[in-house]
């Protein structure tokens, strides 16, 4: 976009939001994919935003549950960046097994779709279903920090797409699509890490142990294969026109 959306009417921003952006200079692409890698790799940086990861994680657990008719009472979201989704319904099943599989699986497939809006240059798109995105989560919200959390991440993405100029919006979009595509790896790691030092003993994993009888460092893989999977197919994407 060339100008801000303040200075259209509805109808253009509608234009702006369903329509396509001009693809941003290969260093901002290239800059922002260095940033977020940073940013999962650097351990201060990294306990803070890995709650964005947090929330794409418990987002992924109540979208299961919802869309396997379970019944979502909540979600939580902790200031340790780790968080809770409760839902109610079979304690058995396909619905609790989709349900438990979603979180950490959750940010790989995101970033990834991220990255197929990204690649169709739909920039202004990516941005505004992030706030929808958003807006549904924080509905389901049930604590303090996660209600502050959402809002900082929604008004965070609204001040941008309404205020910042193509390249700022560009540059945000791009950041955030390569931190959840990097960002997806790194928790993986963690969970098999504690597994290991038996800090997880009820973790994702050991409850689809429980729920499928397949091992629980199996479904640890299946989560790994999908994020590494999701990063080089999405990062085949963004890097394309470069």
């Amino acid at each position: 976009m060339s100008t801000h959306p303040t200075d259209h009417t509805l109808g253009d921003l509608w234009d702006q939001v369903t329509g396509t952006q001009a693809a941003p200079p290969g260093w901002l692409v290239l800059t922002t994919g260095c940033a977020a890698l940073l940013a999962v790799l650097a351990r201060p940086i990294w306990h803070v935003a890995r709650n964005a990861v947090t929330i794409a994680h418990e987002g992924g657990h109540g979208l299961a549950a919802l869309a396997t008719n379970r019944k979502l009472a909540g979600i939580r979201l902790h200031s340790d960046t780790s968080g809770l989704t409760l839902s109610y319904g079979r304690p058995t099943g396909p619905g609790m097994v989709l349900t438990a599989a979603a979180g950490y699986t959750a940010p790989a497939l995101l970033g990834l779709g991220c990255a197929a809006l990204l690649a169709a240059d739909r920039i202004t798109l990516l941005l505004w279903l992030a706030i929808a995105l958003l807006l549904a989560l924080l509905v389901r919200i049930r604590n303090a920090f996660g209600l502050f959390t959402v809002l900082l991440a929604g008004g965070a993405f609204f001040l941008v797409s309404w205020f910042g100029t193509a390249q700022i919006q560009a540059g945000f979009a791009y950041l955030g699509c390569w931190f959840l595509l990097f960002g997806a790896v790194r928790p993986v790691l963690e969970l098999q890490h504690q597994r290991r030092i038996g800090w997880a003993r009820d973790s994702d994993a050991d409850q689809l142990a429980r729920l499928t009888h397949v091992p629980a460092l199996a479904w640890v893989a299946v989560f790994l294969l999908t994020a590494l999977a999701s990063l080089a197919l999405g990062a085949s994407w963004l890097l394309q026109p470069l």
